[in-house]
C-alpha cells in the first residue's frame, strides 16, 4: 500500500475536518463474548507491523483457554516473545502445552511458531511416495523455494492452519499473522503460489512429464530447446535443469496444493472465522487498519472489530495541558530560576514574591561582590548554611514542580493527538466495534502480563483522560 501521495493528504484532509465535526461513538468489542462463542473457531489477528499482534494473540488465547477453552495459539513472529512469554523455553512446529492455566474450569493452552520449510516438507511427505518424496526435498530449487520463495511463508501459515482445522483438536485456533510489508499478504498468498503453479513456465517445464516418451522427448528437444538455451545463459543451465526435475516431482501434487489453498481461503471466510484488526491509536498504524478494514469487507472476511492497543491517559486530565505549560512558565517567571547569563543561578527568597521580570532585575549589579571573593565571616556562617540551604531546598521543589507540569502537558499533548486520530477513524469506519488497551509500563514477559492483557482487551480499558 503506498503513503504520502497527494491524494492521501487530501483525503487526510477531507476527513479530519469531517471527523472534527463528528462526534465519534465507536461500539464497544466485547472479546470475552467472542472468546465464549463455541461458534467461533479461528481468530485471526492482523494489523501492521510493531502494533503488538503477538502480544494481542497470547493474551487472547491465556484468557480463552482460562474461560475453559481448548485453544492453540499459531505465531509466525521470528522474535519468538510468545514462547517468553509464556513460559515454553522454544517453540517449534508442533503444538506445545503451556502450564500455569489457572481458573475453575479452564480448559488448555497450546502455543506453537510456524517452521515455513518443515511445513513445507511435510506437504512433500504426506502426498508424495517415499522415492519422489526424497527427491523432491533434495533439489536444490525445492530448497530454495521452501527456505525463501516470496509468498512461501504466507502461504505455509494458511497450510498449517488447514492443518490444525482439520485435526478438531482444538476449540479455538487464534492466529498472529506474518509480519509481512502488509499484513494482508497472507490472503493473497495462496492466489499467488497457485497463479506460479498454473503459470505458463510452469506448464510449459511440466508437458514434457505429462507427455512422456519419445513425444516428450520430442517436444523437450523442438520446443525447449530454444528456451532452454536462453535461460540457461540467464540463469544457468544447472538451475534450470534443477527446475525441470524439481517440476517433473511435483507434478502430482500441484493440484492439492491449489485445492487446499481454496479450501483455507473458504475457511476464512465461514462465519466461524472472526478476524481483529490491531492497532496503535497513531495516524500510520490507523491508515493502515482502515486498509485492512476495507480489505476485509472487500474479500468477505468477518470482521470481529479492532484492538486499539498502547493507549495513553493521565489521572490528571482535570489539567488542561494550555494551563499545565502556563503554570510552569510562571514557576520560572518568578526568579527560581536565573537563565539570564546562560546558566542556572539562584536569587534571593525576598525576591520569590515580585510579579514581574522588571521587578525581579538587580537595579545595582555592582553592588554584589561574587560568593567566590568574599572573606567567609565566622559569625554569620551557620546563617548563611542555612539560609543558603533554603534556597536551594526551594529552588529544587520549584525547579521539579515546572518540570513535572511540562511532562503532564507533553501527556495530555500526546492523549489529544490520539484521540483526534481515533475520532478521524471512527467517523470514516463507525460500524466497527472497538476495544482500546492502556499502554503498560513495561514489556509483557510472563502469564501475569499477558492476563493483565487480557482484562484489558476484556473491559476495553480506557486510561484516565484518553476520552
Amino acid at each position: 500500500m503506498t503513503q504520502g501521495t497527494d491524494a492521501d493528504t487530501a483525503t487526510d484532509t477531507d476527513s479530519d475536518s469531517d471527523a472534527d465535526r463528528a462526534i465519534a461513538t465507536a461500539p464497544a468489542l466485547d472479546t470475552d463474548a467472542l472468546l465464549d462463542d463455541p461458534g467461533i473457531r479461528i481468530v485471526v489477528c492482523c494489523g501492521s507491523g510493531g502494533v503488538g499482534k503477538t502480544t494481542t494473540a497470547a493474551a487472547l488465547g491465556v484468557r480463552a483457554a482460562e474461560r475453559g477453552r481448548k485453544v492453540v495459539v499459531l505465531t509466525i513472529d521470528p522474535a519468538r516473545r510468545l514462547a517468553q512469554s509464556m513460559g515454553i523455553d522454544s517453540l517449534d512446529n508442533i503444538p506445545r502445552r503451556v502450564s500455569g492455566i489457572d481458573g475453575e474450569g479452564a480448559g488448555e493452552l497450546h502455543a506453537m511458531m510456524l517452521d515455513m520449510k518443515r511445513t513445507f516438507d511435510e506437504i512433500v511427505e504426506a502426498h508424495a511416495d517415499g522415492e519422489r518424496a526424497r527427491a523432491i526435498l533434495e533439489n536444490p530449487f525445492y530448497q530454495s523455494l521452501s527456505a525463501g520463495f516470496a509468498g512461501t511463508q504466507e502461504y505455509m501459515a494458511m497450510e498449517k492452519l488447514g492443518q490444525l482445522r482439520a485435526r478438531n483438536e482444538w476449540d479455538l485456533i487464534i492466529v498472529d499473522t506474518p509480519p509481512s510489508r502488509s499484513a494482508l499478504d497472507f490472503l493473497d498468498a495462496p492466489k499467488r503460489l497457485g497463479s506460479f503453479l498454473d503459470g505458463k513456465f510452469i506448464k510449459l517445464l511440466m508437458a514434457p512429464a505429462k507427455m512422456g516418451g519419445r513425444a516428450g522427448m520430442k517436444f523437450l528437444n523442438v520446443g525447449m530447446s530454444m528456451m532452454t538455451g536462453t535461460l540457461g545463459k540467464l540463469l544457468g543451465g544447472q538451475f534450470l535443469r534443477d527446475v525441470q526435475t524439481f517440476v517433473a516431482a511435483m507434478d502430482t501434487m500441484f493440484g492439492g496444493f491449489r485445492t487446499r489453498a481454496d479450501a483455507t481461503y473458504k475457511l476464512l471466510q465461514a462465519p466461524g472465522t472472526a478476524f481483529l484488526v490491531v492497532a496503535t491509536p497513531e495516524r500510520d498504524a490507523l491508515r493502515e487498519a482502515a486498509y485492512f478494514v476495507e480489505r476485509l469487507a472487500a474479500e468477505d472476511m468477518p470482521l470481529a472489530g479492532m484492538v486499539l492497543n498502547r493507549v495513553h491517559g493521565s489521572d490528571a486530565a482535570r489539567l488542561p495541558a494550555e494551563l499545565a505549560l502556563t503554570a510552569a512558565e510562571n514557576l520560572d517567571g518568578v526568579g527560581i530560576v536565573d537563565q539570564t547569563a546562560g546558566k542556572a543561578g539562584l536569587r534571593d527568597p525576598a525576591d520569590w514574591s515580585v510579579a514581574s521580570p522588571e521587578a525581579v532585575a538587580d537595579p545595582d549589579p555592582s553592588e554584589h561582590e561574587d560568593i567566590e571573593d568574599r572573606e567567609p565571616d565566622p559569625e554569620q556562617a551557620p546563617e548563611v548554611a542555612t539560609r543558603t540551604e533554603t534556597v536551594t531546598e526551594a529552588a529544587s521543589v520549584e525547579q521539579l514542580t515546572a518540570a513535572l507540569l511540562r511532562l503532564h502537558a507533553e501527556r495530555m499533548q500526546v492523549v489529544a493527538r490520539e484521540q483526534r486520530t481515533r475520532d478521524r477513524f471512527t467517523a470514516l469506519h463507525p460500524e466497527v466495534a472497538v476495544t482500546q488497551v492502556a499502554a503498560l509500563p513495561g514489556d509483557v514477559h510472563d502469564l501475569a502480563g499477558l492476563r493483565a492483557i487480557g482484562d484489558r482487551l476484556a473491559t476495553g480499558s480506557t486510561p484516565a483522560g484518553a476520552a
